[in-house]
């Protein structure tokens, strides 16, 4: 068995592919409107992808505190700059609990909660 993908329902679809596509660098793969009111996209360069699904019926999008999506970057200072310069906070962190790991959390436009891990060489 190989895990596929992680299904993420958003509020605003164009908000949260700014998110995942042009912050956290992930290519589109495929998208469909499976109806008027349903949009589709997956995301991701590996096996396993981001599904965003937005419908526009839906109501309110209740984010998970209790999940996290951990996405790796070469620096954590580095990538720490860009969020600055994008005006997203850091909702907790950094924290290192070894020499080996560092990171922290940050959320997504619906309030997923995103782990940004940098691997201490």
């Amino acid at each position: 068995m190989k895990f596929c993908w992680v299904t993420i329902n958003v509020s605003f679809m164009e908000r949260s592919l700014s998110f995942y596509r042009d912050l956290l660098g992930l290519e589109i793969k495929r998208k469909m409107n499976p109806s008027p009111d349903m949009e589709i996209i997956f995301l991701g360069s590996g096996e396993t992808q981001v599904e965003l699904t937005c419908n526009k019926k839906a109501g309110d999008i209740v984010a998970g505190q209790d999940i996290s999506l951990g996405f790796e970057v070469d620096s954590l200072e580095k990538f720490s700059e860009v969020l600055k310069a994008k005006n997203i906070p850091i909702h907790s962190g950094p924290f290192q609990p070894n020499p080996h790991i560092k990171f922290l959390y940050i959320l997504d436009p619906d309030g997923v909660n995103i782990q940004l891990v940098e691997n201490v060489k």
